[in-house]
Parts: structure tokens; sequence; C-alpha cells
């Protein structure tokens, strides 16, 4: 049986362990942005910043910020959870991409793993999401990401019709002191 959004949350102990890695599967009640071509987006879930998941026609999974950002970043619902087992972090590391560097993004993946707070949390997280799913680990999860995000040809807008710009964003990791030295 395929991973899905149904099969998932059916799996309360699964949903409670990706909550400590900042997903929810309670999508908000009013819609806050529209989607090109998609009559009635389907809201999957949502992070802890204001962003929200998407699970597009396609099968594509849409990240929504609440910043004004927006682009697939996987390409199915089993994708995506394999990128926030792997990469809890993978907003960041679009943050640090240097505008869709992939080997800018790579270093940050390092970097930004090498500063987990709370780490033992998180590889028991992990741990416990993959036997539960029976979830292979991706095998570039940073690879896919970029490759998602810089294919995204979705074209989200704000409630007003402006238009979201990509998730692709210009830091690099020499702009943060800290991960700067966890690259070095």
């Amino acid at each position: 049986m395929s991973l899905t959004p149904e099969v998932l949350t059916a799996q309360g102990k699964v949903v409670a362990w990706l909550g400590s890695l900042d997903v929810a599967f309670a999508p908000d009640e009013e819609p806050w942005f529209t989607i090109d071509g998609v009559e009635s987006p389907r809201q999957i879930g949502s992070d802890g910043t204001g962003g929200a998941f998407v699970l597009l026609p396609t099968e594509n999974v849409l990240y929504v910020s609440s910043e004004g950002r927006a682009g697939i970043i996987a390409g199915s619902f089993e994708a995506f959870i394999q990128l926030v087992v792997a990469r809890p972090y993978w907003l960041d590391i679009l943050k640090f991409s240097a505008g869709g560097d992939l080997q800018e993004m790579r270093r940050a993946a390092d970097a930004l793993e090498a500063t987990l707070d709370d780490e033992d949390d998180v590889n028991e997280a992990r741990e416990e999401i993959r036997a539960s799913l029976d979830l292979p680990e991706a095998d570039d999860p940073v690879g896919a990401l970029y490759e998602a995000v810089a294919a995204s040809d979705a074209i989200v807008r704000a409630m007003d019709g402006s238009p979201f710009t990509t998730l692709f964003n210009r830091f690099s990791i020499d702009n943060n002191p800290t991960l700067r030295h966890a690259a070095a």
C-alpha cells in the first residue's frame, strides 16, 4: 500500500513524531492563497511558521509559506515524508540556498545537521517514523528537494492576486556565523 495522507493520519503515534519535526496534519479552515489551475487545493497540513502543505492533483506536494514564497518540494506524498524525516530543517536549506545553488544547499544541510539542538530526539523520531511506516531512507533528499523546487511550475497567489516567489532564498550559510562555523 502506498503512503497517503489518510494512511499516515490513521497512525496517531507517527503523526505525533512528525509533529516533533514541525509538521502538523490539521489543515487551515480558511484558504489564504490560490493556485492557478487548481480549483480546490487539498491542504494536507501545516508547519509552525504558518506555512501550508498542499497535495496537488499531480500528486506533487506544494509548500506555501506565510511569507509569500511557494514551490513544489516533493514529487509524491511519500517523498515529502522522506524529506521531512531526513531533513526536518528542509526550509532552512532553501533559505541558505544562495539563490538555488545545489552545492550551497548541501553545505547548509551538513551545517544544519551539525547544529541540531535536539539531535537525540530527532534521530529517535526518524527511527520511529521509518520503522512504523516501513519507510525507506531517501537516497538524496537535498538533491530531490533541489530538483522539485527548480522544476516547480505551480503559480500560487495571495488573495489579492499577487504571485508568490520561489522558495530558493539568496542567503548562504556564510551569512550566518553559527552555520559558517559548523561547516568549517
